[in-house]
């Protein structure tokens, strides 16, 4: 999806009095969305999700690219503190239970977003994964919201090229080897870059939620 056609999508959005926000990781590949965000006359919010596990350099980076692109930034972070995010035993969610730990840092703290917003604007793409190859550009999310997704169909070649065209900067741990960069207990050096395989490295797991439990399919909305 190209800048206009995002733009003309966007428009229909406005017009038809919905409630629009984004969300970002502020990795590299999400570079041409929030470039794409920051084109648009009418603004448009980016929520960045605050685990308290990111990486100091990716919060610098949010800062340097919301600066750098005027954009509007609401940091959302968990209700529960993380002297209580812990088993039994103890321990800190992500040494043992990260499906826990997603869930309360990253899934809870959307809900009341979701709740509030009609349009969520996000940058998967199909090539990522298999579960995203199933997704649609438009599908049903938790709330009544309607997930958009116009990067779909864009490839890692796309968005190089994109951001190579228009100069746009780089997540700094990229140069390191991270490809995909999450909260930096569950993020190691990927192997390929066209994949997100330096993720939950060891475990099954392949998402964190976001785009699997807030992500309906058709069948389940209509229940």
């Amino acid at each position: 999806m190209e800048f206009e056609k995002f733009k003309s999508q966007i428009s229909g959005y406005v017009d038809a009095g919905k409630k629009i926000f984004a969300t970002s990781s502020f990795q590299s590949h999400s570079m041409p969305l929030l470039h794409f965000i920051s084109r648009l006359e009418d603004e448009v919010p980016v929520v960045f999700i605050d685990t308290g596990y990111h990486f100091p350099e990716t919060i610098e980076f949010r800062d340097q690219v919301a600066q750098q692109f005027n954009l509007q930034i609401i940091n959302v972070r968990s209700s529960v503190p993380r002297i209580h995010q812990r088993t039994s035993g103890g321990y800190l969610y992500f040494t043992s239970d990260t499906d826990r730990c997603c869930y309360l840092n990253k899934i809870q703290p959307m809900e009341p977003i979701l709740s509030r917003y009609d349009i969520w604007i996000n940058g998967v793409r199909a090539d990522q994964n298999q579960s995203r190859g199933t997704m649609k550009v438009e599908q049903p999310a938790p709330f009544g919201c309607t997930r958009f997704h116009p990067m779909l169909n864009w490839t890692q070649g796309m968005i190089e090229k994109y951001c190579l065209d228009h100069s746009l900067p780089k997540h700094p741990l990229e140069a390191k080897g991270y490809f995909s960069v999450g909260c930096e207990p569950c993020t190691v050096l990927a192997t390929d870059k066209n994949n997100r395989d330096g993720r939950w490295q060891g475990q099954e797991k392949t998402e964190c939620g976001l785009h699997t439990i807030l992500a309906q399919s058709k069948k389940a909305a209509d229940e």
